[in-house]
């Protein structure tokens, strides 16, 4: 009896069975099976202008710090760890946040390296691309975010600093 193997994601721990997947560059530190549902639930939120405005800065940043280490650099890290506080914390709209992780990434030189959890949050990428409907998609994106956001807690006071202390408002 053949057995199929599994692959783990080393980021948020996301068990796949193993098989061919598309080539991924490893930025983030993601199993290809975990990187292969991210690309997919990015496709969703692309092709639907109500959902990329509702959830699609969520969904990216949420992605990025749950998959933190390995290659991942630190920059990258903080701007969506920042991302995830302005959205989560201080009501910014997902819309405007690439233009403020812009001004951040134009101003700061030496970025912090904040120590990932070792536990990454309850859901995954995987959660939100079960979702049945855009309503649906939504919820579990904010669950997932906020759950991602609450895994960083015993740095959430650095991470207020770098995006309140360096950001011009």
């Amino acid at each position: 009896m053949a057995t199929l193997s599994e692959s783990t994601c080393p980021g948020c721990g996301l068990n796949m069975p193993a098989g061919e997947r598309p080539s991924y560059d490893g930025y983030f530190n993601a199993s290809s099976q975990c990187r292969s549902v991210f690309t997919e639930v990015l496709a969703a939120e692309f092709s639907n202008a109500f959902l990329f405005g509702r959830v699609h800065q969520l969904t990216v940043d949420a992605y990025a710090v749950q998959h933190a280490g390995g290659l991942h650099p630190d920059k990258s890290v903080d701007v969506h760890l920042c991302g995830l506080y302005w959205m989560l914390n201080q009501g910014v709209a997902p819309t405007a946040v690439p233009k403020m992780i812009q001004g951040l990434a134009g101003v700061i030189h030496d970025w912090p390296h904040f120590l990932p959890p070792s536990d990454r949050g309850t859901l995954t990428v995987f959660d939100v691309a079960l979702a049945n409907s855009v309503e649906d998609h939504i919820r579990i994106a904010r669950e997932w975010a906020n759950s991602v956001w609450n895994s960083w807690r015993l740095h959430h006071i650095a991470i207020a600093d770098l995006a309140s202390d360096r950001l011009k408002w």
